[in-house]
């Protein structure tokens, strides 16, 4: 057995090595408008795997929201980092990212259309399994995967970290397919409580599968760690927020995907 060990460990070693997060970019478009999406997969899972949308920051397709897709694809699931404001547009300033986020915010049927065009892409990759897709969205991104839910889009889960809660088209009774899991900081200045109050009726009304968790002394984007950077007030990393709900989300991926439980692999600072 002292013999075989080394050897074993070398084995495992290697295999640990030849597990690789594959990365591509992927061109589509929604009517005229051409977007670029980032897909991210581990090529040591074999076969198709469970697909996982994700949804940006109002600040745009940028390198935070590849970042966490390629975490998910540590995870083993295949991940697409959609697109919703067209190819290599970026917001510098908040006024930026408002008036980008606000022509979706103003106009909720596109928003669901464009996300839709996003998650047709992850339906179409050949490691997608279709009957195991959820989206997550960071905070504008949280709004439009709680859009998506109320649409009916095809998804078995969503998960909204950060996002805002209100809509002018509450979801109808019997409307969302999908499972909702709201990742909120208790603290949030940008969702007052009435807005809070409002979305626990909506879902209830609409027989929704939901859940909302809060987070002490988190406030928006506690996700990030460069949202101290944008000073904006209200907004500002919480390592352990982010930590809590990363967990949460991936507890919540075990029970819509019926996974087996797992200690987690991938840090999320």
């Amino acid at each position: 057995m002292k013999v075989l060990l080394p050897a074993l460990v070398i084995l495992l070693f290697a295999c640990n090595v030849e597990a690789k997060v594959l990365t591509k970019t992927i061109e589509y478009r929604h009517g005229d408008a051409l977007l670029q999406g980032y897909l991210a997969w581990d090529d040591a899972v074999k076969g198709k795997r469970p697909g996982v949308l994700v949804v940006h920051e109002w600040w745009g397709h940028n390198a935070y929201v590849r970042h966490r897709a390629e975490q998910l694809a540590q995870l083993g699931y295949v991940a697409f980092a959609l697109d919703m404001y067209g190819k290599g547009i970026l917001a510098k300033t908040p006024e930026e990212a408002g008036k980008l986020a606000g022509q979706f915010k103003n106009d909720r049927p596109l928003g669901r259309a464009r996300a839709r065009a996003g998650l047709d892409v992850l339906l179409q990759q050949e490691l997608t399994d279709p009957a195991r897709v959820a989206a997550v969205g960071y905070c504008f991104g949280g709004t439009t995967v709680l859009e998506m839910a109320r649409g009916g889009a095809p998804l078995a889960g969503v998960v909204s970290f950060h996002g805002g809660l209100d809509t002018p088209l509450p979801a109808q009774p019997g409307a969302i397919k999908a499972k909702v899991l709201v990742l909120h900081g208790a603290d949030d200045p940008f969702v007052p409580a009435e807005q809070i109050t409002v979305f626990e009726n909506e879902m209830r009304q609409a027989g929704a599968d939901w859940q909302l968790v809060k987070y002490g002394g988190a406030v928006h984007s506690f996700t990030n760690p460069e949202s101290d950077s944008y000073n904006l007030k209200g907004a500002a990393y919480n390592k352990k927020a982010d930590m809590r709900s990363w967990e949460a989300m991936r507890a919540f991926f075990g029970e819509i995907f019926r996974l087996p439980s797992a200690p987690s692999s991938v840090r999320v600072e």
